[in-house]
């Protein structure tokens, strides 16, 4: 079955936790079901990953380069966005549709969460559409997975 990888970075496992007012009350468990059920809506297995560390972050993307039934990764990249070049380069040996996903509008914070060093390395970033920004991801893996007629 094909599979989309979600990598998610530093301090998402504490959603509902951390800065409710900025990234919401749902938890953790909660985002994960939601992306296993929108992916048995779009008929594609979802890996769920997460890591507070940034060299099992690049580990992991580097494993989807053999992982053939992967066709598309969706990442937060959390705090890595604005500086993990190394990170970047993972995302540049992966060769399927990349989305760079952020929760909270990066663009209307603080100067530094302007900057993504790792987008380039991706074909879209959606960011401050909360949790179904992660959906809207999903369903453009899935749409460039259709376009390029491998359904």
């Amino acid at each position: 079955m094909n599979k989309i990888l979600i990598v998610n970075g530093p301090n998402l496992n504490f959603l509902g936790i951390r800065e409710k007012t900025i990234y919401g009350e749902e938890n953790y468990n909660h985002l994960v079901e939601m992306l296993t059920k929108k992916g048995n809506e779009l008929g594609v297995e979802t890996e769920v990953y997460q890591s507070n560390h940034e060299g099992s972050i690049i580990d992991k993307l580097q494993e989807s380069y053999y992982d053939k039934s992967i066709i598309g990764v969706v990442i937060n990249p959390g705090a890595f966005t604005h500086y993990s070049y190394a990170i970047y380069d993972a995302l540049k040996s992966v060769f399927v549709t990349k989305v760079e996903i952020h929760i909270s509008d990066i663009m209307g914070r603080e100067d530094f969460r302007r900057t993504s060093v790792t987008a380039p390395a991706c074909d879209r970033q959606i960011y401050g559409h909360g949790l179904n920004g992660y959906l809207e991801a999903m369903d453009f893996v899935m749409e460039v997975y259709k376009k390029r007629g491998q359904v």
